[in-house]
């Protein structure tokens, strides 16, 4: 029984050598090495590579990096364009006594408008008396009528003004006064007697005052002008040349 095992695990190792030359046929689908690499194209051009040589041919087969695109620049912030101001061309501030212009002076100093600033002198009447009247009216004639009626309504402090010269000529006078108060009253006396028409007229001698122009300033400018000139009685702010 033992040599029959044996012959036979002979036999089959003999088989499997015979197999494994190749005398019972070639492997399928070329499974053994010598085999494939007769089957390789132009075997003799394929070289064994150095680890060195390995990773300079895997470095050049990468594929490049792509170019980084450059971030887009900023816009450049738009450059703000100055407003032009509102400008007056001309202010005239006055008429001044002497004491006030010092004292306004000294106030608008503050306002830095000194290179703009213009002293000027300002024709003013010097107020020394108030007329009360009723103005001309028909020339004589009308005169005469006017002092008929007011001598129905009690008046009798009156007189026909007749200097030739006079735009006055033929008014009627009735009264004069230093302050504007007593004439304001005789005005309101007179109304409640019935007499229609009276007038004051502030007389005195022509004189000069002092008065300022100020050039090319602005409204907040010009507001802080008036609320200077504000506080000086008589004193008004208008426009000029």
């Amino acid at each position: 029984m033992l040599k029959f095992v044996f012959w036979v695990l002979l036999g089959a190792n003999g088989v499997l050598l015979a197999y494994g030359q190749g005398l019972l046929g070639q492997p399928a689908d070329a499974a053994r090495e010598p085999a494939r690499l007769k089957n390789q194209l132009s075997p003799e051009r394929m070289q064994q590579l150095t680890p060195t040589q390995a990773r300079q041919a895997a470095a050049s087969a990468a594929p490049a990096p792509q170019a980084e695109v450059a971030a887009p620049l900023p816009e450049p912030a738009p450059v703000p364009v100055p407003v032009a101001r509102d400008l007056v061309a001309c202010v005239q501030a006055g008429p001044f006594s002497t004491a006030d212009a010092r004292r306004f002076e000294a106030r608008v100093a503050r306002l830095g408008l000194a290179p703009r600033q213009s002293r000027i002198e300002i024709p003013f009447q010097e107020v020394t008396s108030r007329l009360v009247y009723l103005p001309p009216n028909g020339g004589r004639e009308g005169a005469q009528r006017r002092v008929a009626e007011l001598k129905e309504r009690g008046v009798t402090n009156f007189f026909i003004m007749q200097n030739d010269t006079s735009p006055l000529r033929y008014a009627i006078s009735l009264g004069v006064f230093k302050s504007d108060g007593a004439a304001q009253k005789l005005v309101a006396d007179l109304q409640r007697q019935g007499v229609r028409g009276v007038r004051i007229l502030p007389r005195g001698p022509q004189v000069t005052r002092a008065g300022y122009q100020y050039r090319q300033i602005d409204a907040a400018e010009r507001d802080r002008l008036i609320g200077i000139a504000d506080n000086y009685s008589g004193v008004t702010l208008t426009r000029c040349s």
